[in-house]
């Protein structure tokens, strides 16, 4: 599954190179980290349901979540800081480009009526988000062994220092933007 780092080498480094004239390939921006966060409102009626998100998230990612806390207690919405409030995995390195990979050629074409991901997304540092609706797009989860439909937002973090090139960037690694 190295195929998306062998086509990072082979084919997006000399084409950023030449469309933003770059003089070195250390300029040229790359994929840093993805991180996948689950976060669970009903953790208060369902304390078993953190478990099952933590599950869901070690089989689709190949590595085990962390927990995530509340930062602050809000009354409205009955939190408390250092509550539970979901899960959390940064991939780096090779699992990371295993995931994305997946992501882009497995996963995003499983969606119903998919037409492509939101290019408007990036935080205008390079970074881009996006969020998936529910779990049953991996092919690794079996519907019959979950218990609830849970989404997830999914942020790749880049080193580029723009948008314009952090998406041409994904775009060459294979992400499907709409056009």
């Amino acid at each position: 599954m190295e195929k998306l780092r062998e086509q990072y080498e082979k084919e997006v480094i000399p084409a950023l190179m030449k469309k933003f004239n770059y003089k070195s390939v250390m300029q040229v921006p790359k994929l840093e980290k993805i991180i996948i966060n689950i976060g669970l409102g009903d953790i208060k009626d369902n304390p078993k349901s953190l478990d099952n998100a933590m599950n869901d998230l070690s089989i689709i990612t190949g590595q085990k979540p962390v927990v995530t806390k509340a930062k602050k207690s809000i009354a409205a919405f009955k939190l408390r800081e250092g509550a539970k409030v979901g899960c959390k995995v940064t991939l780096r390195s090779g699992k990371m480009y295993d995931f994305a990979y997946k992501l882009f050629n497995v996963a995003l074409p499983r969606v119903r009526d998919f037409r492509g991901v939101s290019a408007n997304s990036f935080d205008g540092r390079g970074n881009y988000s996006m969020g998936i609706k529910e779990q049953l797009i991996f092919p690794e989860i079996e519907y019959d062994k979950i218990d609830k439909i849970r989404g997830m937002d999914i942020i790749f973090v880049t080193t580029a220092k723009s948008d314009e090139e952090a998406r041409e960037l994904l775009a060459l690694l294979g992400m499907p933007f709409r056009v």
